[in-house]
């Protein structure tokens, strides 16, 4: 399967779902589970499917992010040949940068044409999972497809802002039907905004798109499944869409359920990577207690957290209490201070006795380099 396939990942597609966490980052660069970053899922999947060649579409705010992959010699994309392609914006006199999808893939047609690869698989950075991609080009293949859409099975939150785009899929695993609603009901397939595209097929779209009057993946390409020879490939296990604060907020608690964790970082033995920080580990002072947490190295805990999801370099002073919070990198909790249901970006300071608390459907969030 290797150099079948080219990987690109949007890394700035849904930045607005989580303004608070996007306004000086990508969504790609936004922390999860400890010691990740949400793109590193997505490349992790490319390269365990031996997919070695991957481009990152950015617009803005992606200096994090380029910090974060660098050369991609974490997931092994640091190469002569493929490897790791930060695609920033292009645009001309007659083009203004993108706001969909589908005008962020034009704007790189150029690389696609020039790509010598078979197929393309699309991913967006709001959907976490261990996903082995080179299972669904295997289908893709013996389908003859011209698209395969990836999808998940289940009862989704209907209460969300953004709509998501529905499959309905025959026994044969032919789409018969897309829909763009957020009024849904029951269970259903619902994609999961990651693709499998024959890149010919694709550059023929892209090029005829203006005569064809084509704006939009899932409203104008998948929506023609009568036309075009399009089959949905169900995702299996553990899967996570990070659409808003609040979906964020829950599904990092999730990931105190060991099911879940070994259900991510466990698939068949399919490792998620990130960029390598040496740090001392973590360290609990006499009096320190931790329950029910993922703590990262470097962590000091002299006060007490609990139900809580702690990045590395955070100090928790004695008397600090944390309780069913997610604090991100070189935190600094001082004594007396208390957190509940809070979301605390990195390098923030909570001073002596503050008191500080959120929801679970309404977080309390910190901004970054915040004094409190």
């Amino acid at each position: 399967m290797p150099n079948k396939a080219v990987g690109i990942v949007f890394g700035n597609i849904h930045d607005r779902d989580v303004p608070e966490l996007t306004s000086i980052r990508t969504l790609a660069s936004v922390p999860f589970g400890g010691r990740y970053r949400l793109i590193d899922f997505v490349l992790s999947n490319f390269v365990n499917s031996e997919i070695n060649k991957v481009g990152i579409i950015t617009k803005s705010n992606y200096q994090s992010l380029m910090d974060h992959v660098g050369s991609g010699k974490s997931w092994d994309l640091s190469r002569k040949n493929g490897g790791l392609i930060v695609l920033p914006p292009y645009a001309d006199e007659s083009q203004s940068v993108y706001n969909t999808r589908f005008e962020a893939i034009k704007g790189i047609m150029t690389f696609i044409r020039r790509c010598s690869e078979e197929y393309v698989i699309m991913s967006d950075c709001d959907n976490v999972c261990n996903f082995d991609f080179a299972a669904a080009i295997q289908y893709h293949i013996d389908k003859g497809a011209d698209i395969t859409a990836i999808y998940r099975k289940g009862f989704f939150d209907t209460t969300n802002k953004r709509p998501h785009t529905v499959l309905d899929v025959d026994t044969s695993g032919r789409v018969t039907k897309v829909e763009n609603d957020e009024k849904v009901s029951g269970e259903r397939c619902f994609f999961t905004n990651m693709l499998v595209i024959n890149r010919r097929f694709l550059v023929n779209i892209l090029e005829n798109s203006e005569k064809l009057g084509y704006t939009s993946f899932s409203r104008d390409v998948m929506k023609r499944a009568d036309q075009y020879r399009i089959f949905g490939y169900e995702l299996k296990g553990y899967f996570a869409w990070i659409d808003s604060m609040a979906s964020y907020y829950r599904h990092s608690l999730g990931l105190l359920d060991k099911n879940n964790r070994d259900s991510l970082f466990k698939a068949d033995g399919a490792q998620i990577y990130t960029k390598v920080r040496d740090s001392a580990p973590l360290r609990v002072e006499n009096g320190g207690k931790a329950v029910n947490s993922l703590i990262a190295d470097g962590c000091v805990i002299e006060g007490e957290v609990s139900g809580s999801v702690l990045f590395r370099g955070v100090r928790v002073a004695k008397g600090a209490v944390i309780k069913d919070s997610i604090v991100m990198q070189d935190v600094s909790v001082s004594a007396g201070s208390s957190l509940n249901a809070c979301i605390v970006d990195k390098n923030a300071i909570i001073l002596d006795k503050r008191n500080l608390s959120g929801h679970s459907t309404h977080p309390y969030y910190i901004a970054k380099n915040a004094v409190i």
